[in-house]
């Protein structure tokens, strides 16, 4: 049996600690500006992903209305009886094509205020219609044809820190990397031999449930069944370790914002939030909102606005405005990006029982500061269906590209290694480079935390450069050799640098960049 099962059937749960990319690049169009950039960068700090699972596969077509196709939509041999009317849809600002589910007021709010990407017409090749089936290969990233006993989050993690469980935690990394509200480890969590995350229901259940002081039991069974046990104890006291950690940061956090009431998903965001604003350096957290499988009654027949579906629209809706909101309050927004996802989809074309079959593609969400793209893609043509379903224009792994290169600033052979294979990026946290956008929108530095050296990346340093600094968090220059791998790289020897925070200045004919390099060692 292998560790991560017998672990499961433990009840124990293992994680990973992880460093990684702080602050993305940034263009500044005066010298001025890079004052600003200092502060700005001194502020920051590592980055976070939550990951909320729609499970049961949602409706994307009533999430996400298609406002410029309504005579189509709305139907009777297409989606009559379900249809949301355009008078009741949400309209989205600079895009009046699109529209949201009138329950979604939160959401609306959001992309208004440029803090949501929608990526439309996201699924795989060959997709599949088995909720367990189809959850494996969006939580391990493989082709339909492929399996994996590891999920891509889990994955990424363990090619960070190589070695796990042995040396962890540490005194620089006391925190979990990961940690889920809920019961089960979700397989996007798991590494190739361990589950990477702390699974809790809340931060006092879980210190109660464990203890704040480590059990260090030895035994004297000999043997496999010795080895097992061992190892259980080994985690446990590990786990102990962590729920200190846990309720210290939940006792110094708070939440300030205000949570819808009777909303499960809002009680487990307002968890994560108040153990972010408590100091935890944890990475990744997941959360999951049940009941999307609605193959009847998805709406009330005598007004589609409401019903099941509108019902879980707004739970979802409600919750993440309450935790953007409360982000803001508690100023630590900038670090914190957010995305949703389902197995599938459901069938463009509606049943007779007032609701939706399992489909294909459907839209996901990317909320937070950090989006600059507020629409991905287009709405789905609904007059070009491929057996009903709606046609794919995202790959679900461009997504987690985007999340792992461009947010978390990982290198082209880690994304490659997380994801199988390295797929072309989806713009969530990029803009369309016109005349008079950053020209580093794709501004990269890897490996970030640096021990001797690091490159940045960016097409735009190929405009020639004018000149090259280093700078730490008091704006004090530092000497540092340079070279070029390439015309569109630089490689920053940090040999001689003491370890902290700094930042990189590169002056090109076009503009400057700005970029946070933490040197580690």
């Amino acid at each position: 049996m292998k560790r991560r099962n017998f672990l499961q059937h433990a009840a124990s749960s293992l994680i990973l600690p992880v460093l990684i990319d702080g602050f993305g690049a940034k263009a500044f169009a005066r010298p001025s500006s890079y004052i600003q950039s200092l502060i700005n960068l001194a502020a920051a700090s590592d980055r976070v992903l939550v990951i909320i699972q729609l499970q049961g596969g949602n409706d994307g077509l009533n999430m996400v209305i298609p406002l410029d196709q309504m005579s189509v939509y709305t139907s009777p041999g297409f989606r009559g009886n379900i249809a949301i009317p355009e008078a009741k849809a949400l309209k989205l600002k600079n895009f009046a094509g699109t529209g949201l589910h009138p329950s979604m007021t939160g959401m609306q709010q959001l992309f208004n205020d440029n803090k949501l990407s929608i990526i439309q017409g996201v699924s795989y090749p060959t997709p599949n219609f088995s909720h367990f089936r189809a959850s494996d290969i969006w939580m391990t990233a493989v082709d339909s044809s492929q399996t994996s006993t590891s999920g891509w989050a889990g994955r990424y993690l363990d090619k960070q820190y190589p070695g796990f469980p042995t040396s962890y935690p540490t005194a620089t990394m006391p925190d979990p990397p990961a940690i889920q509200i809920g019961y089960v480890t979700a397989t996007t969590l798991l590494g190739p031999s361990d589950s990477m995350a702390i699974v809790l229901q809340d931060p006092d259940t879980f210190a109660r449930l464990v203890g704040d002081k480590p059990n260090d039991p030895t035994t004297d069974v000999k043997g496999y069944a010795g080895q097992q046990v061992e190892y259980i104890r080994q985690q446990q006291a590990s786990s102990v370790s962590y729920a200190g950690q846990i309720k210290t940061a939940a006792g110094k956090g708070q939440n300030i914002a205000t949570y819808p009431a009777n909303n499960a998903l809002a009680a487990q965001l307002k968890i994560i939030a108040r153990l972010i604003s408590g100091g935890m350096k944890t990475k990744v957290y997941y959360v999951t909102l049940g009941g999307f499988d609605n193959h009847a009654a998805q709406v009330v027949s005598t007004d589609t606005t409401t019903g099941t579906h509108a019902n879980l629209l707004k739970t979802l809706s409600d919750a993440i405005l309450a935790f953007q909101t409360d982000l803001g309050q508690l100023k630590v927004d900038d670090r914190v990006i957010g995305m949703t996802f389902s197995e599938f989809g459901r069938r463009a074309i509606s049943n007779s029982s007032y609701g939706t079959d399992h489909g294909t593609s459907a839209p996901m969400f990317v909320f937070g500061n950090g989006v600059k793209t507020p629409m991905v893609g287009k709405n789905p043509n609904l007059s070009d269906l491929d057996n009903s379903n709606l046609k794919m224009q995202t790959d679900f792994r461009q997504v987690y590209a985007a999340i792992l290169t461009d947010w978390f600033g990982t290198d082209a052979s880690t994304e490659t290694a997380a994801l199988f294979k390295d797929f072309q990026v989806a713009p969530v946290f990029r803009q369309t480079v016109t005349g008079t956008e950053p020209i580093f929108a794709d501004a990269r530095l890897y490996p970030n935390p640096a021990s001797s050296e690091a490159i940045l990346e960016a097409s735009g340093l190929a405009q020639g450069i004018t000149s090259i600094q280093v700078a730490d968090m008091q704006g004090r220059f530092m000497s540092i050799d340079t070279s070029r791998p390439s015309a569109t790289s630089i490689r920053f020897n940090v040999n001689n640098l003491p370890t902290g925070d700094y930042i990189l200045r590169v002056e090109t004919g076009q503009g400057l960049l700005a970029k946070r390099m933490l040197v580690a060692r």
